[in-house]
């Protein structure tokens, strides 16, 4: 079992900034990519981000939606995940997700087997 928890998330103004943190506990050896994903209200699971975790060099990836604002690091002797946001716009208010990735497309939800609570991210106008 792999155990996933989110923190970090709030209410900033447009243009505002935050740093959202996962903590990975439990086994996770095999473990190939984590994922940042959101999801608004009504609205489907979106990918934000992702990042490779078994190479020494870490291989990114974000959709054009939020490519040049977000950012997303390791720290593997922390076994812990940041997703950087910089220049939040209101429609990146969403439930933030981290999940853990083993097999398929980086950008695909039902690739990733884990997943966090979710901390909620609100951008006000």
């Amino acid at each position: 079992q792999v155990q996933l928890v989110e923190s970090g998330g709030g209410l900033v103004q447009a243009g505002g900034s935050l740093r959202l943190s996962c903590v990975v506990s439990g086994r996770t050896s095999s473990r190939n990519a984590m994922g940042w994903f959101r999801q608004a209200p009504g609205k489907e699971r979106e990918f934000v981000a992702a990042i490779s975790w078994s190479w020494s060099a870490a291989m990114t990836y974000y959709p054009d939606s939020v490519k040049g604002r977000f950012t997303i690091s390791r720290d593997n002797a922390k076994n812990t995940v940041y997703l950087q946001m910089n220049n939040l716009k209101p429609e990146d208010t969403a439930v933030y997700y981290c999940a853990a990735h083993y097999r398929g497309s980086y950008y695909d939800a039902p690739s990733y087997d884990y997943w966090g609570q979710g901390t909620q991210v609100t951008v006000s106008s």
